[in-house]
């Protein structure tokens, strides 16, 4: 489904900005777009997918800062048209990279450091707590485990097949298991908090080692189903099920906050594979293989 091809350049429109694609962000998400239509995105194929870009801002439209030509930013965008050469967005939507941070890291934080600095904070992580990352070798889970020892968590990652596991381990991980193995959750041990980005069968066994007063947050489904935990089922246990309902100036903050840790060096984004932008659909196989770590991005030619 996903075919190289041409399409008009872009037009900026007044308060609007041209960006020239360097880098463009593949979420899982947008893999089973592709696949199912299933998706928090409104919109009907034909259409170019992706929601996250960066680049330079190449050109301005009418009334707009000519100041802002030649920054180097990240950006979402309203759901679609991301794996392109050049997108069209509003003046107000991009991020500026920071001294001293590579454009492709940058993009690598865009969707997964906002994520995992929202699920961070949400969390209220206390020194010494015991917190499992699910899908610990992947884009937000390897900037979770980071931003989890910064808060002083002890980290159990849970990921399949050795070469995650030793990812995780490298990343800070005090202890790492093979959710793919029988009796990997009694190796995990009793926990604080659970952040799960696998749903399914996974996520139930992770819920039932939080003590009372744990917490968990579900934020992904690479099982291909949440979490089923009715909130009457924690509450008996004395468990919170955590939702964030983050505000856009929230979600603005948290993708700030990871793109001035990162440049600080105090944040590191994985990128485990790159693919040309023709190759789209290459990458999208990758993803749905399992076979990728951290995150995946597709690389335009200038």
């Amino acid at each position: 489904m996903l075919v190289a091809g041409d399409a008009p350049d872009p037009v900026p429109d007044p308060g609007q900005v041209v960006i020239d694609v360097a880098f463009a962000n593949i979420t899982f998400i947008e893999t089973q777009f592709r696949a199912t239509g299933a998706g928090p995105f409104k919109a009907e194929p034909p259409l170019i997918p992706g929601n996250g870009v960066g680049g330079v801002i190449s050109a301005v439209g009418p009334d707009t800062d000519t100041g802002l030509v030649g920054r180097r930013v990240v950006t979402s965008l309203n759901g679609t048209g991301g794996y392109a050469s050049r997108v069209v967005v509003d003046a107000t939507a991009p991020f500026e990279v920071p001294d001293g941070l590579a454009l492709d890291d940058a993009v690598a934080l865009l969707a997964d450091g906002r994520t995992a600095t929202m699920l961070i904070r949400a969390a209220a992580l206390s020194p010494g707590e015991r917190v499992l990352v699910e899908a610990a070798a992947g884009g937000v889970g390897s900037l979770a485990i980071q931003l989890a020892k910064a808060a002083g968590a002890r980290v159990v990652a849970a990921a399949g097949g050795e070469r995650k596991l030793a990812l995780a381990r490298e990343l800070g991980a005090d202890a790492a298991v093979d959710y793919r193995q029988p009796g990997w959750a009694a190796e995990a041990g009793a926990l604080d908090v659970v952040l799960d980005g696998v749903g399914g069968s996974v996520a139930r066994e992770a819920f039932e080692l939080l003590v009372p007063g744990g917490r968990m947050l579900s934020y992904g489904l690479a099982s291909g189903e949440w979490a089923t935990i009715a909130p009457e089922e924690a509450a008996s246990r004395g468990v919170e099920l955590i939702r964030p309902r983050p505000t856009p100036q929230e979600l603005r903050s948290y993708v700030e906050s990871a793109l001035a840790t990162a440049a600080a060096g105090l944040l590191r984004p994985v990128i485990g594979q790159r693919f040309p932008l023709d190759r789209a659909a290459d990458a999208h196989a990758a993803i749905e293989s399992r076979a990728t770590v951290g995150k995946t991005l597709l690389e335009v030619k200038p």
